[in-house]
C-alpha cells in the first residue's frame, strides 16, 4: 500500500509517500482500491498540528475516497468485488488501498468519474447537512458563506440554487468572483479590500441575514452573529483562522481563541438567534443520517443540480504542492489527490 504520510507536525515538506503492507478487511468491512481521494482544509490543519481529531504523526489522514471494491468481508452484503464506490473514511483515505465499514460505502453512478466522486462526500455532505438538516433553508433566505470559492463554499452555492429565491453572499478574493457568479452567488464580496460586515449591511439595507455559514472562527463568529436579523442562525463548521502560513502559530492561536464570543441561552433567546455547530468528523455514529444525505446528494447529481468544481488534481508525489495550494487559499473548488 502506498500512502501520503504526515511524518511530523510542520510545513508541507513533512509529507512523505511510503509503502506499507496492504490492509485486510475486518468484520463488516470492504477494501477499496482507491482511484482518487479528496483533500480538505481539515487535513492541512492536521499536518500543521492544529486539528485535534487527527491521529498523532506519523499518520495517514483523509476523509473521503472513490475507487473499486477489491475485497469484501464474508458478512458484508450489497457490495461486491469490482463495484465502483465512494466512501467516507475515518482517516487513512490518502492511500491507494483502504478498508472501510460497509455502512459508509455507497455505489457510484455509472457515469460519475472517480475524480468527481472523491469530491462529493465531505464538501457536499457538510453543505447539505448545514443547509437542510440544521438550518432548514427556506425560500427567499439570505445566506452568507465564507471561503465561498472553496470546496464547501461552491457546494453551498450550488445547493442554495435548488431553493427558490435564496440570496447568497460569498466572501472570496476578487480574482475568484467570476467563478462565484457562475456558481450562482448573488453578491460576491472581496474580503481583502472591503469590510464584509459593512458590505452585507449595505446590501441588505441594514436588515441583516438569515444564515451565516462560518468556517473562519474566532473573531469572525462574533462578527457573523452581529449580522443576523431576528430568527437568524450562525453555523460554525471550521476554524480556518487558526491556520496562516505553513506552520502553527501559538500567538495566533491565542489571539483567535480570545476572540471567540461568549454565548448564553438567555442572550440567544433575547435576540431570537440560533448558533449551531457542525463537525462531520463527529457524526460517524449516525450512519443512517450520513447515508440518507449522501444518497440525496447523488440523486441531485443525477438530476444535474450539483456538479463538483475540480480545482486541480495532484499525484501523491506532489501532495506537498496540493497542501500549499489549499493553505495559501489559491484553490477554486476541490483539490483531489490520485495514487
Amino acid at each position: 500500500m502506498r500512502a501520503v504520510w504526515i511524518t511530523k507536525a510542520g510545513g508541507p515538506e513533512v509529507l512523505a509517500v511510503r509503502e506499507t503492507p496492504d490492509p485486510q478487511p475486518g468484520h463488516g468491512e470492504v477494501r477499496i482500491a482507491v482511484r482518487a481521494c479528496g483533500l480538505n482544509f481539515a487535513e492541512v490543519m492536521a499536518r500543521q498540528g492544529l486539528y485535534p481529531d487527527a491521529p498523532k504523526p506519523p499518520s495517514v489522514v483523509g476523509y473521503e475516497v472513490a475507487g473499486v471494491v477489491d475485497a469484501v468481508d464474508a458478512e458484508v452484503t450489497g457490495l461486491e468485488v469490482g463495484q465502483r464506490v465512494l466512501a467516507l473514511v475515518r482517516f487513512g483515505g490518502h492511500a491507494d488501498t483502504v478498508c472501510v465499514p460497509a455502512e459508509r460505502v455507497l455505489p457510484m453512478p455509472d457515469d460519475l468519474d472517480f475524480i468527481e466522486g472523491a469530491a462529493i462526500p465531505v464538501n457536499y455532505l457538510t453543505a447539505y447537512h448545514m443547509l437542510f438538516r440544521v438550518a432548514n433553508l427556506r425560500p427567499e433566505a439570505r445566506v452568507l458563506v465564507h471561503m465561498a470559492a472553496g470546496g464547501v463554499g461552491t457546494a453551498v452555492l450550488q445547493l442554495c440554487r435548488t431553493v427558490p429565491g435564496v440570496v447568497t453572499f460569498g466572501t472570496a478574493s476578487a480574482a475568484k468572483h467570476a467563478v462565484l457568479r457562475e456558481e450562482g452567488c448573488t453578491h460576491p464580496i472581496d474580503y481583502r479590500t472591503e469590510d464584509y460586515v459593512a458590505r452585507v449591511r449595505e446590501l441588505t439595507g441594514g436588515e441583516g441575514l438569515d444564515l451565516v455559514l462560518d468556517s473562519l472562527g474566532g473573531r469572525d463568529w462574533k462578527r457573523g452573529i452581529s449580522l443576523l436579523r431576528p430568527v437568524g442562525q450562525l453555523i460554525a463548521y471550521g476554524f480556518a483562522n487558526l491556520s496562516t502560513g505553513e506552520r502553527r502559530s501559538y500567538r495566533r492561536l491565542l489571539g483567535q481563541l480570545t476572540g471567540v464570543p461568549l454565548l448564553t441561552p438567555y442572550g440567544m433567546m433575547d435576540r431570537n438567534h440560533t448558533v449551531s455547530g457542525v463537525n462531520l468528523g463527529h457524526l460517524w455514529e449516525r450512519t443512517d443520517l450520513l447515508r440518507e444525505e449522501l444518497t440525496a446528494l447523488l440523486d441531485l447529481w443525477r438530476e444535474g443540480a450539483i456538479k463538483p468544481r475540480i480545482d486541480q488534481v495532484f499525484p501523491f508525489e506532489e501532495a506537498a504542492a496540493a497542501h500549499r495550494r489549499i493553505g495559501e487559499r489559491r484553490n477554486v473548488g476541490k483539490v483531489v489527490l490520485v495514487p
